[in-house]
């Protein structure tokens, strides 16, 4: 008997026999999980996690006895790395029906690299925040007075200003925390004129507190550590979202809620989970603790935020598309699970139901609303969020690009990790590649490259990889403008091989770029230029000379080999250039600053919302954006740049391309 098994976040699937461990079902699947002992149970770095349900992307019904009953030496486990709640011994599980398995980044091989770099602007800090150190008189036998009441009126008289409220959360731990002398208190201004309210009472002198800002990404969470009186980042960290187990995509994961009674609370444990477990790597990091952390600021796409809060997520799977709150949400960060006893949260606006939160926080970051020049802004991810603008008006969008931008789709198509390809060039007259890889700083044709590779292997092509890889392709007119492999160029390379009906390119050893391939990056790209077209029309078709990618692919892609696939409108090449997280710069000027955070509301408050879904002029714009770099724009600057192919005028007009067309 054969079962089914799904491996995420690879996406490796395949059928493997009854019985079968899931270490060996790895193995024959290629499927990256470590082992140091061999299957011998003694290490433990082969840990899984079997995931339950309907899984209806796969079409398969997980069920908990489908890796059957734990094994001796997992009930009797005395390994080197402790066995985690939930998890199962890769080599000791067997698989008796079809399942779902995540292997978690800890039990990778080439673990994930998150690389959500901070490009902070100049912040004025103003926190919501300040700590002041009290002295509060004994209460007497006689006195009609509380021990809430002395500190309160300690901190007005001491300090000069209106007596505080306090947060009645203080109660438990007050009497403790005065019985030892002096104290200092964190008091939450969120107003500038107001009294304030004491959230956190700290025995002795106290000279500094924290709040974490995190970008709750779909793919990727990331996190900040900051001082709220000086505005330092003390610690920066990220790691996988843990949903990635239920769909790497957003959609698969509102199908997953739908069909599961209580998969939304499933999905809201493991992320508030991850985020804790963040917060503690942060303040480790940073040699600080939990209790003096005083506000988690969190921004992210719709239905994470929907997610992170509790709320049901399924109403955004379909059309109207409608949010819960567009407006921003506080309350205690023990709400959400987050072990931050004295902290709370807020979270940004969203403008829409595919326009987010970590939209908002990149608005305010990279400030299309501030300047006089328009602006284009484009977090590319699986669904990308545009907005265009100056501040006069700001137009917003999203465009479905799926997931090929960061390797999921394609053949050899992986996530950033060691030893990922990540740039390509390929020779135009030999048409002979030349590449890099993730953790390698020199290229695959210069000298030290073969022992530095050794250590990783070259495993598979990330986003940035990918993209470079299709436009070189192009470039090198393998590949011509409605994205077909020229198959006639078999007889000048053995670069260009049949593959089935179609053609492939070998990049590498085991590593080909397929048709498919290439045709999954022009769905995605297409998706996104549209929706950049769209918005462009709704605005009077302005010239764009600023042009700022945004997010962990944003961040790593080439800007040339952008504007030669058509991702973004021709453009002085000086004036596109990555801006990385910034999302997650904009989640750090609202936690520092209470200036900055009434800036983001307003500023989200006045984006007009195009909503793609229901533009009849969207499949036009998006058929047009199939050809490389575009079917009608031109591209006066990109032709200054670089050498673009030479190409027959007479096609590649704008049709949509053909699947499994074969060239010679």
């Amino acid at each position: 008997m054969m079962h089914r098994i799904v491996f995420t976040p690879s996406g490796h699937e395949g059928k493997v026999s009854d019985g079968a461990s899931v270490l060996e079902a790895a193995r024959q699947l290629g499927v990256d999980l470590d082992t140091v002992c061999g299957g011998r149970g003694i290490c433990g770095r082969c840990q899984i996690t079997p995931s339950v349900g309907r899984f209806a992307k796969w079409a398969i019904d997980a069920t908990p006895d489908a890796l059957g009953a734990p094994a001796a030496i997992e009930l009797d486990y005395h390994g080197a790395r402790p066995l985690a709640a939930g998890n199962r011994l890769g080599c000791a599980a067997t698989v008796h029906g079809d399942v779902v398995i995540d292997v978690p980044a800890t039990s990778q091989v080439h673990r994930q690299v998150v690389r959500k770099d901070l490009d902070l602007p100049p912040i004025v800090v103003d926190p919501a925040f300040r700590l002041w150190y009290v002295e509060v008189p004994p209460v007497t036998l006689g006195q009609a007075v509380s021990a809430v009441g002395a500190l309160c009126r300690a901190v007005a008289e001491q300090h000069d200003v209106d007596e505080p409220a306090a947060d009645p959360r203080l109660l438990p731990r007050l009497h403790s925390a005065l019985a030892k002398g002096p104290v200092t208190v964190a008091i939450h201004t969120p107003a500038p004129d107001g009294p304030g309210t004491i959230v956190a009472v700290w025995p002795g002198y106290v000279g500094a507190a924290t709040g974490v800002a995190i970008d709750v990404g779909s793919t990727t969470i990331a996190g900040h550590l900051c001082d709220l009186t000086t505005g330092e980042v003390l610690a920066t960290a990220g790691r996988m979202n843990p949903q990635i187990r239920w769909g790497e995509d957003l959609m698969s994961r509102v199908s997953y809620v739908m069909m599961n009674p209580g998969g939304d609370r499933e999905l809201t444990a493991a992320v508030r989970r991850a985020i804790d477990e963040l917060i503690g790597e942060l303040v480790t990091t940073a040699g600080t603790d939990r209790e003096h952390v005083l506000e988690v600021v969190l921004v992210g796409n719709p239905i994470m935020h929907h997610l992170v809060l509790g709320i049901d997520p399924t109403p955004l799977g379909s059309a109207p598309f409608t949010l819960a709150t567009s407006d921003p949400v506080a309350g205690p960060a023990t709400g959400l699970d987050l072990d931050v006893p004295h902290a709370s949260f807020w979270t940004g606006p969203c403008i829409a139901g595919h326009v987010g939160a970590d939209t908002t926080a990149a608005i305010l970051a990279e400030g299309p609303h501030r300047g006089e020049k328009t602006q284009l802004l484009v977090d590319i991810g699986t669904n990308a969020e545009i907005v265009l603008g100056d501040r006069h008006r700001l137009y917003a969008a999203s465009s479905p690009t799926g997931p090929a931008f960061e390797g999921a789709q394609i053949s050899a198509g992986q996530r950033a990790t060691a030893g990922a390809i990540e740039r390509v060039r390929i020779d135009r007259s030999t048409l002979a590649p030349r590449f890099r890889v993730i953790g390698v700083d020199a290229w695959s044709d210069e000298p030290g490259f073969a022992d530095a590779v050794g250590r990783t292997g070259i495993t598979g092509i990330c986003g940035s990889g990918i993209i470079d890889v299709v436009a070189e392709l192009f470039l090198a007119g393998i590949v011509d403008r409605d994205g077909t492999i020229r198959g006639e160029l078999a007889a000048r390379t053995d670069r260009v091989v049949p593959d089935g009906r179609t053609f492939a390119y070998v990049l590498h050893d085991g590593l080909r770029v397929t048709q498919n391939d290439v045709r999954a990056i022009q769905l995605a790209k297409a998706a996104l230029r549209a929706g950049i077209d769209l918005l462009l029309e709704h605005a009077g078709s302005p010239t764009v000379t600023d042009i700022r990618l945004a997010g962990a692919f944003g961040a790593h892609v080439d800007p040339v080999r952008a504007m030669v696939l058509g991702l973004v409108p021709d453009c002085p090449v000086e004036g596109v250039r990555s801006v990385g997280n910034a999302a997650g710069a904009g989640a750090v000027q609202a936690l520092l600053s209470r200036s900055a955070r009434r800036e983001l509301v307003a500023a989200a408050a006045d984006v007009v919302k195009i909503e793609t879904a229901t533009e009849a002029r969207f499949q036009e714009l998006f058929v047009a954006a199939m050809a490389f770099p575009h079917a009608h724009a031109p591209t006066p600057h990109l032709a200054t740049a670089i050498d673009l192919p030479v190409t027959d005028p007479s096609v590649n007009t704008g049709r949509r391309p053909r699947r499994g067309r074969r060239h010679g």
